[in-house]
């Protein structure tokens, strides 16, 4: 009997001692390492006060690598472009896609960064006239090599403007598509052939449009609003306009690094609208949740001040 005790007793030691944690004497387990998803909505909720509900809608393998180019393009203060700009092209990405999410967020980051209301619908503009033209060209299947010169030509005659050596425009009233016509040609020194082929219904309205919006002094500089085209155009996408759009802003001053900017911002706004339709996120939510944030912004920009 007393072996079988011994016996009985070393089972029980061995026993106890294989035990887990929880029924004492054994080592607590050791911490878990942070991930690279951890770390990001670290710094998200270091950025933002909380981590919003959108960067919730994204995989943790995808997290890091998301988060890293939204705050290093689209929060970034040293970047080339101005945050109200950034906030513009995507705007009026949005409104083209269209993204109800997106109309919404980049609406009230223009606002926080001090965008005027009339700046706000001039963005807007921007994208329908974008894709009023990206349809008349795509549709008249025009001649990219024609198409090219006929934008040199437009930005020759504004050198010549500029420089004294042609005429300024006087104001004309445009009532019909011949009038349309003799008006371009004081703009141009031409009539742009895919002009010719507009239907003559059509022509006077669009000419006039394009003239007082796209050529002449609103809230948006020219070269803002060109680099809201291009945005939009390399989204679309639009060869033409991307075409048109880049000479456009280099005439008007925009640099490499900003145009480089601008088509990052119509491909991030494009990535984040996929995000939050593909997640289905609740409309009144994530409306609330863009509200929360610009609140702690607010907060935030206060504080550094």
């Amino acid at each position: 009997m007393a072996k079988i005790r011994a016996g009985v007793l070393s089972l029980l030691v061995v026993a106890i001692a294989a035990l887990p944690a929880w029924a004492g004497g054994a080592e607590p387990a050791p911490a878990k390492t942070p991930t690279a998803a951890d770390q990001a909505r670290a710094d998200i909720k270091a950025t933002f006060g909380y981590v919003p509900l959108m960067m919730n809608a994204v995989p943790d393998v995808a997290l890091p690598g998301a988060w890293a180019e939204f705050k290093g393009l689209a929060l970034n203060p040293q970047t080339a472009l101005p945050g109200k700009i950034k906030d513009a092209i995507g705007l009026a990405v949005a409104s083209q896609i269209p993204c109800k999410y997106c109309v919404y967020a980049h609406t009230q980051f223009m606002m926080l960064e001090g965008a005027s209301a009339e700046e706000v619908k001039e963005a807007i503009m921007v994208a329908a006239m974008d894709r009023h033209w990206s349809a008349i060209f795509n549709g008249m299947n025009l001649d990219e090599k024609a198409f090219k010169a006929d934008v040199d030509k437009w930005i020759d005659a504004g050198k010549k403007m500029a420089a004294g050596k042609m005429a300024p425009p006087k104001p004309m009233a445009v009532t019909d598509a011949k009038s349309a016509m003799a008006d371009m040609q004081q703009y141009f020194g031409y009539v742009p052939d895919f002009m010719k082929r507009i239907p003559e219904a059509s022509l006077p309205g669009a000419w006039i449009e394009f003239r007082d919006f796209e050529l002449g002094e609103t809230a948006l500089p020219p070269k803002y609003k060109d680099l809201i085209s291009i945005g939009i155009a390399g989204q679309i996408p639009c060869k033409y306009c991307v075409i048109a759009d880049t000479e456009f802003a280099k005439a008007d001053g925009a640099t490499d690094q900003e145009i480089s900017e601008a088509i990052m911002m119509g491909a991030l706004t494009r990535h984040w609208s996929t995000v939050l339709n593909g997640a289905a996120l609740d409309e009144k939510a994530f409306k609330a949740d863009i509200d929360k944030l610009v609140k702690n912004l607010k907060k935030m920009m206060a504080a550094k001040k």
